[in-house]
């Protein structure tokens, strides 16, 4: 049976075709750095690129290979390039596409050190960029220069929850012949598949849902066609942004529950964000799920599901917020997201915490601003937890 005609959990556990010599139901670590050859002509078949055999593990492993090939299928991608980590995944998509005097537009509430590496490491060689609200696609259209190589997108915005139509954005980049690149972390290739819509590019920081135990950091890239995937994958291997083999293995393992582990969560969410929105000590809340959310219809139509992250102010902002986080007993106080476990952070003095007042204000990131990932515990604990520590506000 060809794996795309599978449906998407059976692709989570059979999906990218790998099947090993000896015989190893699940893939193997290959836990090796180099790789022998058969002769000198095969080493030199393998350099020269006339022979797909292995060389280094830098330059690609079984393993990973594995990993890349299941996420491209899930993706809908031409292919995957693992990294060691969601920011190796980042560096090298703005290594490839950005260099001197080039612009990239970018959403303003995205992952605050995709932002900050731009701010303060890319502007030294002469990159500049223009930090916009995406779900509003006039700004888009405003920020666009000449000049601009690249669109990056986060959607939903880390941490604000906003939504981007990814079609109307990616219409427009293409006009203007800028490819886009999709930071699809907050949703996972189970709620959202951004090549389908016409992006160029998508990115994971498999960290979060992909994996989601919280004990690995990995990255991902996926391109939509091979000229895109060539230079892309040369960037990382020279820089040397490659994964491990036993990371891969762990992703791996973590991936073949991800249908199962988002249901449950997101469950929960749907749950959460009603009772968070009805309570008298909270302010606001943002959910794809909730008819409340400005974008509520578009996520309706461009995603599977609301998913499993909650952003909400409470009455009495930053000092009512820390006592919560203060107070919470089974949710964990911590940053990352998309984890079995429900997480609870303060992007403001956290995640965001090297942007600027000036930008966190624009990005609509507000002190009093908590973030939620939902996990799979029983939902009754959840609620218990939030109900205890809300109680001493």
């Amino acid at each position: 049976m060809d794996t795309n005609d599978l449906g998407f959990n059976s692709k989570l556990i059979h999906g990218g075709g790998f099947k090993d010599p000896l015989g190893s139901a699940t893939v193997p670590i290959y836990q090796t750095s180099t790789f022998r050859f058969d002769s000198a002509d095969h080493g030199a078949a393998c350099f020269s690129g006339e022979s797909n055999g292995y060389i280094y593990t830098r330059i690609g492993n079984p393993t990973i290979s594995a990993l890349e090939a299941q996420v491209a299928l899930l993706e809908k991608g031409f292919g995957g390039i693992a990294t060691s980590s969601g920011m190796g995944a980042v560096n090298t998509i703005y290594f490839t596409l950005l260099g001197e005097g080039a612009h990239v537009v970018s959403s303003a509430a995205v992952y605050g050190p995709s932002r900050v590496v731009l701010e303060q490491q890319y502007s030294r060689f002469g990159v500049k960029a223009s930090f916009v609200n995406t779900a509003n696609i006039e700004e888009i259209r405003n920020a666009i220069r000449p000049e601009t190589k690249l669109l990056y997108i986060e959607t939903p915005s880390n941490p604000t929850i906003d939504i981007t139509d990814l079609r109307a954005c990616c219409e427009l980049a293409h006009q203007h012949g800028i490819p886009v690149a999709i930071d699809n972390t907050f949703c996972s290739p189970y709620l959202q598949r951004p090549i389908e819509m016409g992006a160029d590019i998508v990115l994971h920081s498999m960290t979060k849902f992909i994996n989601g135990h919280a004990d690995i950091v990995a990255g991902m890239i996926v391109a939509k066609d091979e000229a895109m995937y060539k230079k892309l994958r040369a960037n990382m291997v020279n820089i040397g942004f490659n994964m491990d083999p036993h990371q891969a293995y762990l992703v791996i393992r973590g991936l073949k529950t991800l249908g199962i582990r988002i249901e449950r969560a997101q469950a929960n969410a749907i749950k959460i964000a009603d009772y968070l929105e009805n309570h008298p000590k909270v302010e606001w809340v943002r959910f794809p799920g909730l008819k409340s959310h400005p974008q509520y219809e578009l996520a309706c139509k461009q995603m599977d599901g609301p998913g499993c992250m909650i952003s909400f102010e409470l009455k009495g902002g930053l000092k009512a917020g820390k006592v919560l986080m203060d107070n919470v007993k089974l949710a964990v106080l911590a940053v990352s997201l998309g984890g079995v476990e429900t997480l609870i952070q303060h992007p403001a003095s956290m995640t965001h915490s090297k942007v600027s007042a000036e930008g966190k204000e624009k990005a609509g990131i507000t002190d009093g601003l908590v973030r939620f990932s939902v996990g799979i515990e029983d939902l009754s604990d959840i609620m218990h937890d939030l109900d205890q520590a809300l109680a001493k506000i």
